[in-house]
């Protein structure tokens, strides 16, 4: 049997599908990202009779329903978005949305003279040579006889049977063909995209993700076309408050829905730590209910697959998508929300530079959503939580296949129990090997970006440590106000003594502290700024340090975890001194984890 179909249809033909919903569009509010020129060349490359690529469609599997019936799968668009949104735009009319979340139109003006296309503009408009807008000839909402004649008038030197030639031409574009790729049902999602990956020539990368909300936004049955807004405005209130008003205004069926009630909260809401697109909503919500960690698995149950008896059925399809509306409301609801982002900030991870992983947020808020879910007491599902947090972190546990892993750790903590599960976890990557070796290895690192280093940032915040040399600043301040790291040893000093980037770049060698000590301090020697420091406090005048008794300054370093020869030291002493500070950081690390 054929696993798809190549065929060319009409663009009268495909407009009219979509119209009728033969074809199910995802409603994606996200802005059209084509330039209003490129629109152009589509609908030019359309009159020329240029080929304009593929529409890739996959069919939904016929259904059995209660009654032993089938019901017949629609076709869900999986590529071709952009060119659909084009057409819509340039003949029907239909606005789209720009990079500001703006409705806006797209006109495409059309010479007769020179069978030129571009886009309207003020000249365009004045000019008498170009026809303003090609939308209401091509999609029959004015007479082409009509058009050719207030064409002739407002150009009477214009050869007449040139322009009539070229208007129907252009009214002609309706009947050109676009080539259409229609994937059977029984494919699986991995050959599906390996058709698309070949056919698309730009390489653009298509994840399981997109195929999930392909398939719920065109669902209506079971309300997936809004369970897909519910997802898109979400995130789009995350970072645009004023799209609440649009919503309200421009879609009053959503605004009126339940799940409209569950989002809006957060058009007065912050969230600048976590920021979850709909691949993030879409991982969290299905992992929680489903138990499971693979997109693939999501779309067969959509889809209503039985695994065991390989069919598809409506009831299944009808529970999938009741789970996965529950799993989003927990998603998006305030408190649950709100709970988890305190308590990723409770473990010192109070800005996103210090979170290297958004799928160990993910897999995190998953494990916050089953634990309260299965009635856990508030104190076990923070400190489970917490740990997995920042034990996911140190490991890089999802930095490969990420969602194999995810799988893999869901099946394992409803199989074995949260607790034994991350004991076995601790016992496997925690033990006395990594935090003696390789944390200690893993900075050694020139990388800000380094899963140890930002845990280790992370346990300063979490005690509320000063910066290095002051006396009251503290050192999530300067991170939340994105303060810079300084050099201990100064990098133009060590950079005079014939010391390179990789190594005078050392995180070991940052720390934090204010702008003005770092000045001061400027190229010297550790032992000469310490000496000045120390004769500052006898002296009782605070210049580099505002630090004013020797036993903080005692404290500041050890809070900062300098080892004692930072008094003596000079150039010769600066690869022990690294050495040292590493272990001192792991050992910081190692104690905060403990303490979680």
């Amino acid at each position: 049997m054929a696993k798809y179909s190549v065929h060319q249809q009409p663009v009268e033909t495909l407009l009219s599908w979509i119209k009728s919903g033969e074809i199910a569009i995802p409603e994606i509010q996200r802005p059209f990202v084509w330039k209003a020129s490129k629109v152009r060349d589509f609908i030019d490359s359309l009159y020329q009779g240029y080929p304009v690529g593929y529409i890739i469609t996959w069919r939904n599997p016929d259904v059995k329903l209660k009654n032993g019936d089938l019901s017949a799968g629609k076709k869900v668009l999986i590529d071709g978005q952009q060119r659909i949104t084009a057409l819509t735009a340039a003949i029907v009319g239909q606005k789209v949305l720009n990079k500001n979340y703006k409705e806006v139109a797209i006109r495409i003006a059309f010479n007769p003279l020179t069978e030129k296309f571009e886009v309207l503009n003020k000249a365009k408009e004045k000019s008498n040579e170009w026809i303003n807008n090609i939308n209401p000839i091509v999609n029959d909402e004015v007479s082409i006889t009509k058009s050719i004649r207030n064409y002739l008038n407002a150009n009477p030197d214009a050869d007449e049977d040139l322009v009539e030639d070229r208007i129907e031409n252009l009214k002609r574009i309706k009947n050109k063909q676009v080539g259409i790729i229609e994937l059977d049902h029984s494919l699986d999602i991995d050959t599906v995209t390996e058709i698309f990956i070949r056919i698309n020539q730009k390489g653009v990368v298509l994840s399981n993700a997109d195929f999930v909300m392909s398939k719920v936004a065109a669902d209506e049955l079971n309300d997936g076309n809004k369970m897909r807004k519910l997802v898109d405005y979400f995130c789009r209130l995350i970072v645009d408050k004023g799209f609440k008003k649009h919503i309200e205004d421009n879609d009053k069926e959503f605004s009126s829905h339940r799940y409209f009630g569950a989002i809006k909260w957060m058009a007065g809401g912050k969230d600048e730590l976590y920021v979850p697109n709909y691949v993030d909503v879409l991982r969290v919500s299905f992992t929680y209910k489903f138990s499971r960690g693979k997109f693939s698995d999501l779309v067969a149950l959509l889809s209503g697959r039985n695994f065991e008896l390989r069919t598809y059925e409506a009831e299944i399809a009808e529970s999938s998508y009741k789970l996965l509306s529950e799993g989003l409301m927990d998603f998006v609801d305030k408190t649950n929300y709100q709970r988890f982002l305190m308590l990723v900030q409770s473990t010192g991870l109070i800005h996103n530079k210090l979170i290297s992983s958004k799928n160990s947020l993910n897999f995190s808020y998953t494990l916050y959503l089953k634990l309260r879910n299965e009635g856990r007491s508030e104190t076990e599902v923070q400190q489970f939580v917490k740990r997995w947090l920042i034990m996911s972190l140190l490991v890089g546990r999802y930095s490969g296949s990420s969602e194999s892993m995810i799988d893999e750790d869901i099946k394992q903590i409803n199989e074995k129990g949260i607790e034994a599960y991350l004991l076995q976890m601790e016992q496997t990557y925690l033990g006395d090997g990594f935090w003696d070796f390789g944390l200690v290895s893993d900075l050694e690192t020139t990388s800000v970006n380094n899963n140890a280093y930002n845990v280790y940032l992370a346990a300063q915040c979490n005690e509320n440590a000063t910066a290095f040399l002051s006396k009251s600043m503290k050192i999530n301040s300067l991170i939340e106000q994105r303060g810079d790291i300084h050099h201990i040893f100064p990098k133009k000093y060590l950079t005079d003594n014939g010391f390179v980037q990789r190594q005078y770049n050392q995180i070991a060698n940052f720390v934090y502290t204010e702008q003005s000590t770092n000045i001061k301090v400027g190229k010297m020697a550790p032992k000469e700024y310490m000496k000045k420091v120390l004769e500052e406090i006898d002296a009782k005048r605070y210049d580099i340090s505002t630090i004013d008794s020797k036993p903080i300054i005692e404290q500041n370093l050890e809070t900062n975890d300098m080892p004692n020869l930072l008094y003596s030291a000079d150039y010769t002493d600066y690869q022990d001194f690294l050495i040292s500070r590493r272990r001192m950081m792991a050992d910081k690390i190692k104690n905060y984890y403990k303490s979680l």
